[in-house]
């Protein structure tokens, strides 16, 4: 049984995808800097595709009045691709940091960044305000403290 012509369109597009389909094309080729480092290039990567085609059937007379079909065949394919470079991973003796095109993104990198140091400074005020508390009451003198039990004496 002979191949659909769908799937000759299908399996070309589908091979000429896959070779564009890399590691090097989201996470580009590291570039070395004068001071040692190395600086490499990170791409948000969008594919699309679409094939389609149609039969026909088409009546005809063979020379010795014979009756004959044919389906002949129109289609095509197509694809798509969108490259968009997001950021750039920076590493040298410092570190490693990750250097955003989109602010939108480098605020919410920062925002988890900076979130346990927001924990921590949370902490330490709700633990200065437990000391501060526990040092007032131990600095009342029994009136106060009387008084602030809310008892009341009845004569």
């Amino acid at each position: 049984m002979s191949d659909h012509p769908i799937q000759g369109l299908m399996k070309t597009a589908m091979e000429n995808l896959k070779e564009m389909v890399d590691v090097n094309t989201i996470v580009g080729d590291p570039v070395e800097t004068p001071d040692g480092g190395v600086i490499m290039p990170v791409s948000k990567v969008g594919f699309g595709f679409a094939a389609g085609g149609s039969e026909f059937i088409v009546e005809t007379r063979g020379a010795h009045g014979e009756h004959e079909e044919k389906h002949p065949f129109g289609g095509g394919s197509g694809g798509g691709v969108s490259i968009t470079p997001i950021a750039f991973l920076v590493v040298n003796h410092q570190g490693v940091k990750m250097v955003h095109l989109d602010q939108s993104t480098h605020l919410y990198e920062k925002m988890l960044e900076f979130a346990p140091q927001v924990v921590d400074k949370i902490q330490q005020m709700l633990q200065q305000n437990q000391k501060n508390q526990k040092s007032a009451s131990q600095q009342q003198t029994p009136q106060q403290k009387f008084n602030q039990s809310g008892d009341s004496l009845d004569f």
